[in-house]
């Protein structure tokens, strides 16, 4: 039995990485039906991607509103902390009138969102509020679609490292994974290439902005654009594949 709680519901629904075609069928009936969209954006001067991707599929509704919040992208607690609690603020006066809220999310809200603080917060704030997670197409699997490249099969191993806080583990992980899938490279590019040529496998790392989207861009030759300023959010899949093909018996893996 559903029990009534004086709040109203808290959606997380993921928008896809980008191209407004992967947005799911159950993402669009709550953002249509939902009083409150929350819409984090990045920057207070630049609009949110993830409302870019979305509103094509958003009905005109005079009265719904568009919350927007301002998440920084900082390592910093001492912004973040206030930023958050802002709006984690904002979303709970809707919510405390009974309004049902649906915070988007680029990608997935279970994968590096900022749903999930919000999430963790959730349970002390509004005690008993139903909350409901919409999962959305990952870029960790849209971007080796675009790619033509599994992620695994047989007994291949793959992992997911956020290239801003990670990197110093890659040489290892490198060892013992078949394929690497770098979020948030823009900033450490010219250090991965230093990486990646150290442990030779250079040629199996591929580059990719925007992925799905109109303006998506793919680099096979990763050094190419080791000067280049790199958008935040582009990935690198680094497909080494050691184990390939081993329930065909042709992978030359030795375990």
């Amino acid at each position: 039995m559903n029990v009534k709680t004086k709040y109203g519901k808290l959606y997380g629904v993921g928008v896809g990485p980008g191209a407004t075609d992967l947005i799911t069928l159950r993402a669009v009936n709550v953002l249509n039906t939902v009083p409150v969209l929350a819409i984090p954006k990045s920057s207070e001067s630049l609009p949110s991607f993830s409302w870019r991707v979305c509103s094509p599929v958003v009905r005109e509704n005079e009265t719904q509103e568009k919350l927007l919040l301002h998440f920084p992208m900082t390592k910093d607690p001492n912004i973040l902390i206030p930023a958050w609690d802002k709006a984690f603020k904002e979303i709970g006066l809707r919510l405390e009138k009974g309004l049902d809220v649906a915070f988007i999310t680029q990608g997935d809200p279970s994968v590096y969102s900022s749903w999930s603080y919000l999430l963790d917060e959730a349970p002390d704030r509004w005690p008993g509020i139903e909350i409901e997670i919409v999962p959305a197409v990952s870029s960790i699997t849209a971007i080796p679609a675009s790619l033509l490249t599994p992620l695994a099969d047989g007994r291949e191993r793959f992992c997911v490292l956020p290239a801003t806080y990670g990197l110093e583990d890659l040489e290892k992980l490198i060892q013992d994974f078949d394929t690497i899938v770098l979020t948030k490279v823009g900033q450490v590019v010219p250090e991965l290439i230093r990486i990646l040529k150290e442990q030779n496998i250079i040629e199996n790392a591929t580059y990719v902005s925007y992925g799905t989207t109109d303006r998506q861009r793919i680099v096979k030759d990763i050094e190419s654009i080791k000067n280049e300023t790199c958008d935040y959010f582009s990935m690198v899949v680094i497909s080494i594949r050691k184990r390939k093909g081993v329930l065909r018996g042709i992978s030359d893996d030795s375990e």
